[in-house]
């Protein structure tokens, strides 16, 4: 545990917006009141820091040696000088400087706004809150640098919003908690999220590195628009839509998901994790039962415990970017693949196919549907109940044979860099 001294208590004052809730609720209302809010300071001789780890590699599709800060590994916030903010009935509260915020208290109608320079690293600490709202986010970030959303140690916060979501000007603020900003999600409690939309949408960088979540929504339950990296925590969805979803529609050349760490549990009506980019798993538990359980134009797998079960495919590596070449690629981990009766795949890849390593174990009436290269290069294989030692092939809806020959492999120096040109 690393340990900081803390500095002498204080008083701080810090002016907080707080405005009627409604349709135009953040919009510069003329209703708006602003208030003084006193910081109440804890008072402690010790701060120890509850950090967890990232088991990253570098020499994967992405190169994540340095995808996590120290910072985003911290469960805790050093509360000497932080905030205490009780929210209330139809109140926003809008945090304008770069700070520890502790959030508390019952409230419907609230919206709590971060609006800071360029620069602001904001910690908001979630610790027995509970804001339900019928058509806006309970927590919107409109600028900072980075926003920490922290569950305190033992608390229990719920976020939701009921009916139609409302835009702020041209933004379609379509989730219970919206960032325009990198937003990390970690902590020592556990964070509710309920939603008529969206879950969690950042539409730049997303990080969960640990923290409870328990998401139930109606379209993707985690969503950015550059990347989602996952290093720790306990996540569950319920979801309509997708679980994890990555994709920026003015740029193909973003939208990867990493996963390192964590227990994750998915029921998705269309896609478990859908990657634009890269789908890169290296460790962590997974439980997905969806249409499709894991997608993206490279799908790499390098350890992990995943266990999927799909109506469409399980497994499904397509052209979603033109960075980079369509690749389907196994070298390590346990993974299972149950199938729905129909036309479906375990493992499709609508460009190579490549099993180098691990144990994979399929049930299904077609296990592999690939139109580049296929190749099996090593790990153990189980289809149906027996060992294999080749890969077929169910391209074009009948059985091909194996190595059948293609585009060559992933693409080498793309934007997320470290991988290999081929395995």
């Amino acid at each position: 545990m690393k340990k900081k001294g803390l500095p002498i208590a204080a008083a701080v004052l810090l002016t907080l917006s707080l405005a009627a809730c409604g349709a135009a609720n953040t919009n510069n209302n003329s209703d708006t009141q602003v208030e003084t809010v006193e910081a109440v300071v804890t008072s402690s001789s010790e701060y120890s820091e509850s950090r967890t780890t990232a088991n990253v590699t570098s020499g994967g599709a992405i190169d994540a040696t340095d995808l996590f800060t120290e910072r985003d590994m911290v469960q805790n916030a050093d509360l000497s000088g932080a905030t205490q903010i009780t929210v209330e009935d139809n109140k926003d509260i809008t945090i304008t400087e770069a700070g520890v915020y502790v959030i508390s208290g019952s409230s419907a109608e609230t919206t709590i706004i971060v609006e800071a320079d360029d620069e602001a690293k904001v910690q908001l600490v979630l610790d027995g809150v509970t804001i339900t709202n019928t058509d806006f986010p309970c927590i919107y970030v409109k600028n900072a640098d980075k926003v920490f959303v922290t569950t305190a140690e033992g608390s229990t916060n719920s976020l939701s919003v009921t009916g139609t979501f409302t835009t702020d000007g041209t933004t379609n603020t379509d989730a219970v908690i919206f960032s325009k900003d990198d937003l990390v999600l970690n902590g020592l409690g556990t964070l509710k999220v309920a939603s008529s939309d969206n879950g969690i949408s950042c539409k730049d960088d997303l990080k969960v590195t640990g923290g409870t979540i328990q998401i139930e929504c109606v379209d993707a339950a985690l969503e950015a628009n550059d990347s989602i990296a996952v290093a720790d925590g306990v996540i569950s969805i319920d979801s309509d839509g997708d679980g994890l979803h990555a994709e920026n529609d003015d740029d193909d050349s973003v939208g990867y998901i990493y996963i390192c760490g964590g227990k994750i549990t998915i029921n998705a009506g269309d896609d478990g994790v859908h990657a634009t980019t890269i789908c890169q798993i290296d460790d962590g538990e997974l439980t997905i039962n969806a249409a499709e359980a894991l997608e993206g134009t490279w799908v790499q797998i390098n350890g992990g415990s995943i266990d999927l079960t799909a109506t469409d495919d399980g497994i499904n590596a397509s052209h979603k970017s033109a960075a980079y070449t369509v690749c389907l690629e196994i070298n390590g981990g346990e993974v299972s693949v149950d199938m729905g009766q129909g036309d479906t795949d375990a493992l499709d890849s609508n460009g190579n196919l490549y099993i180098n390593g691990g144990t994979l174990t399929i049930n299904a009436q077609s296990a592999f549907d690939y139109d580049g290269i296929g190749e099996y290069n090593g790990g153990t294989i189980y289809v149906n109940g027996s060992q294999i030692d080749s890969l077929s092939n169910q391209m074009m809806g009948g059985p091909m044979g194996f190595g059948q020959e293609g585009n060559g492999g992933p693409m080498g120096g793309g934007p997320m860099g470290g991988g290999p040109g081929r395995p």
